[in-house]
């Protein structure tokens, strides 16, 4: 998410470096100074510099590399952790925040970008499992947790085929999590009602994703408090449930949540869950990969369920208009 916005913020202030100076340009004067007969490498630092100053509210532009590439100059530079590559003219009047190439791509590599996987592209056993990378707290592990909730309340037949898994690591004896605060106590608590009150998990859930409110899920869910208090204790079995799923965490590499695994097969590519082959976070898409997984699919895989895409963070509502983006987002 970080880095989406930082991108779009860069491009927004470089294209409005780039109209500021337009006037500029028109009586014959460069955006960036001295640019001169000077080469590619001179050019870009001149505008690395111009950034830096005038665009990024204390942080600090680094030129990485420059070419020369269709009659201008292209250069990539650092913010941060983030590279970004932009191009400018060569007599240094003009630059372009990013670039779209209009030449054909090459027939494997659109192939690659435009290929979907279907069901026949899913291993098949008889008992699949559908693994769910979340932490409890991730705007999008929500998300996902009320898909397959929706899924669970619809068909509940379904629910011994999926498995919520939480992503973490334990350290000096305490679980820690993607976010600060109260993620990591509310990703162990859940895992202690998935592993030893499961009749009572989905209900807690289907609670808890509405508005966080823990105390009184709780008792909504007519969970056993003094069983999962023993649960939750400092160096106590809960630990050992959590360091099962960090240890499946780490054998996936899952570095988002959340994140899908269909019978220990990760069919996901940095550019699209697999979620999203199948129609995106909704809870009908979800059912299919779960049913997908199947060498006999069940009669429950007949039941249509809703093709609306499920609101992220917490919400008293399934879905609503706003929240029919399609956007694969995930935490990091």
């Amino acid at each position: 998410m970080k880095k989406i916005n930082l991108s779009w913020i860069l491009i927004t202030l470089m294209i409005a470096a780039f109209l500021i100076g337009y006037g500029k340009m028109n009586s014959g004067d460069t955006l960036f100074k001295g640019f001169g007969n000077q080469g590619g490498e001179e050019i870009a630092q001149e505008a690395i510099n111009f950034i830096s100053e005038n665009m990024l509210d204390g942080a600090e532009a680094v030129l990485v590399s420059v070419s020369e590439e269709s009659g201008v100059y292209s250069f990539k530079m650092k913010v941060g952790d983030q590279e970004y590559d932009s191009y400018l003219t060569k007599d240094g009047k003009i630059l372009f925040p990013s670039g779209i190439s209009l030449a054909e791509p090459e027939e494997g590599i659109a192939a690659a970008e435009t290929e979907k996987k279907t069901c026949e592209d899913i291993n098949k056993t008889e008992e699949p499992i559908l693994e769910v990378f979340v932490v409890s707290q991730c705007p999008f592990g929500v998300q996902m947790q009320r898909v397959l909730n929706e899924i669970v309340k619809n068909i509940p037949q379904i629910a011994s085929y999926i498995k919520v898994e939480y992503m973490g690591a334990i350290e000096g004896g305490k679980i820690t999590s993607m976010h600060p605060g109260e993620e990591a106590q509310e990703n162990l608590r859940q895992i202690c009602l998935r592993e030893e009150q499961p009749n009572n998990f989905w209900a807690y859930i289907d609670c808890y994703i509405k508005e966080g409110n823990v105390d009184s899920c709780l008792q909504t869910a007519q969970v056993d408090v003094n069983k999962l208090t023993g649960c939750l204790a400092d160096g106590n079995r809960g630990l050992v449930y959590a360091q099962k799923d960090f240890d499946a965490q780490d054998k996936y590499k899952i570095t988002g949540s959340p994140t899908l695994i269909v019978n220990g097969e990760d069919y996901n590519t940095p550019e699209k869950p697999i979620e999203f082959d199948f129609g995106g976070r909704t809870a009908e898409a979800v059912k299919t990969v779960v049913c997908c997984a199947f060498q006999d699919k069940p009669g429950f895989c007949d039941t249509v369920l809703s093709t609306e895409s499920a609101n992220s963070s917490f919400s008293p509502t399934y879905s609503s208009p706003e929240s029919n983006t399609g956007s694969s987002a995930n935490c990091n």
